[in-house]
Protein backbone atom coordinates (compact mmCIF):
# COMPACT_ATOMS: atom_id res chain seq x y z
CA UNK A 1 0.00 0.00 0.00
CA UNK A 2 2.88 2.36 0.78
CA UNK A 3 4.25 1.75 -2.71
CA UNK A 4 0.98 2.81 -4.23
CA UNK A 5 1.02 6.06 -2.25
CA UNK A 6 4.64 6.65 -3.26
CA UNK A 7 3.79 6.17 -6.93
CA UNK A 8 0.78 8.45 -6.67
CA UNK A 9 2.91 11.11 -5.00
CA UNK A 10 5.54 10.92 -7.77
CA UNK A 11 3.06 11.01 -10.66
CA UNK A 12 2.67 14.82 -10.74
CA UNK A 13 6.43 15.30 -10.64
CA UNK A 14 6.92 12.93 -13.55
CA UNK A 15 4.21 14.65 -15.53
CA UNK A 16 5.78 18.08 -15.00
CA UNK A 17 9.28 16.88 -15.87
CA UNK A 18 8.12 15.22 -19.10
CA UNK A 19 6.21 18.37 -20.06
CA UNK A 20 9.31 20.49 -19.50
CA UNK A 21 11.36 18.21 -21.70
CA UNK A 22 8.71 18.16 -24.42
CA UNK A 23 8.62 21.96 -24.45
CA UNK A 24 12.20 22.13 -25.72
CA UNK A 25 15.28 24.11 -24.82
CA UNK A 26 15.57 27.41 -26.70
CA UNK A 27 19.36 27.68 -26.43
CA UNK A 28 19.86 24.14 -27.70
CA UNK A 29 17.33 24.78 -30.47
CA UNK A 30 19.14 27.93 -31.57
CA UNK A 31 22.40 26.00 -31.87
CA UNK A 32 20.70 23.14 -33.75
CA UNK A 33 19.04 25.65 -36.11
CA UNK A 34 22.32 26.99 -37.52
CA UNK A 35 22.30 24.68 -40.59
CA UNK A 36 18.63 25.56 -41.23
CA UNK A 37 19.61 29.16 -41.99
CA UNK A 38 21.03 28.19 -45.37
CA UNK A 39 17.51 27.65 -46.75
CA UNK A 40 15.07 28.93 -44.14
CA UNK A 41 16.91 32.16 -43.25
CA UNK A 42 18.88 33.08 -40.16
CA UNK A 43 15.70 34.06 -38.34
CA UNK A 44 13.47 31.35 -39.84
CA UNK A 45 12.14 33.76 -42.48
CA UNK A 46 13.55 32.75 -45.87
CA UNK A 47 14.15 35.27 -48.62
CA UNK A 48 13.47 32.64 -51.32
CA UNK A 49 9.78 31.70 -51.53
CA UNK A 50 10.53 28.07 -52.36
CA UNK A 51 11.49 27.49 -48.71
CA UNK A 52 8.85 27.53 -45.97
CA UNK A 53 8.85 30.04 -43.16
CA UNK A 54 9.64 28.41 -39.82
CA UNK A 55 9.55 31.37 -37.45
CA UNK A 56 6.34 31.86 -35.56
CA UNK A 57 4.85 28.51 -36.59
CA UNK A 58 3.09 26.46 -33.93
CA UNK A 59 5.48 24.24 -31.97
CA UNK A 60 3.27 21.18 -32.41
CA UNK A 61 3.09 21.73 -36.16
CA UNK A 62 6.87 22.03 -36.45
CA UNK A 63 7.42 18.89 -34.38
CA UNK A 64 4.94 16.91 -36.46
CA UNK A 65 6.50 18.11 -39.72
CA UNK A 66 9.98 17.11 -38.53
CA UNK A 67 8.71 13.69 -37.44
CA UNK A 68 7.09 13.20 -40.85
CA UNK A 69 10.33 14.04 -42.66
CA UNK A 70 12.18 11.67 -40.36
CA UNK A 71 9.76 8.75 -40.82
CA UNK A 72 9.24 9.32 -44.54
CA UNK A 73 5.59 10.46 -44.50
CA UNK A 74 6.79 13.75 -45.99
CA UNK A 75 9.06 13.27 -48.98
CA UNK A 76 12.07 15.52 -49.28
CA UNK A 77 15.54 13.99 -49.50
CA UNK A 78 17.28 17.05 -48.07
CA UNK A 79 14.97 17.40 -45.09
CA UNK A 80 14.96 13.65 -44.46
CA UNK A 81 18.75 13.73 -44.35
CA UNK A 82 18.76 16.53 -41.81
CA UNK A 83 16.10 14.89 -39.65
CA UNK A 84 17.52 11.36 -39.47
CA UNK A 85 20.21 12.01 -36.81
CA UNK A 86 17.90 14.13 -34.61
CA UNK A 87 16.62 12.79 -31.31
CA UNK A 88 13.17 13.50 -29.88
CA UNK A 89 14.76 16.14 -27.66
CA UNK A 90 16.52 17.75 -30.64
CA UNK A 91 13.20 17.97 -32.48
CA UNK A 92 11.51 19.50 -29.42
CA UNK A 93 14.37 22.00 -29.06
CA UNK A 94 14.20 23.07 -32.72
CA UNK A 95 10.42 23.38 -32.65
CA UNK A 96 10.53 25.47 -29.47
CA UNK A 97 13.18 27.75 -30.92
CA UNK A 98 11.41 28.46 -34.21
CA UNK A 99 7.99 28.75 -32.57
CA UNK A 100 9.12 31.55 -30.27
CA UNK A 101 10.56 33.65 -33.10
CA UNK A 102 8.36 36.41 -34.49
CA UNK A 103 6.62 35.19 -37.64
CA UNK A 104 6.66 36.91 -40.99
CA UNK A 105 3.52 37.91 -42.79
CA UNK A 106 1.94 34.88 -44.42
CA UNK A 107 2.30 34.90 -48.17
CA UNK A 108 4.80 37.78 -48.20
CA UNK A 109 8.39 36.61 -48.02
CA UNK A 110 9.67 39.88 -49.45
CA UNK A 111 9.26 41.46 -46.00
CA UNK A 112 10.79 39.12 -43.37
CA UNK A 113 9.62 39.69 -39.81
CA UNK A 114 11.53 42.13 -37.67
CA UNK A 115 12.88 40.77 -34.36
CA UNK A 116 10.77 41.70 -31.35
CA UNK A 117 11.73 45.01 -29.77
CA UNK A 118 13.18 46.64 -32.90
Amino acid sequence: MNRLYSLLALAPLLAVSSFAQAAGNLDAGKKLAEPCAACHGADGNPTDPQYPRLSGQYRDYLQEAMHQYKNGKRKNAIMAGFMQPLTEQNIADLAAYFAQLPGGRLGDLSQPAKPAGK
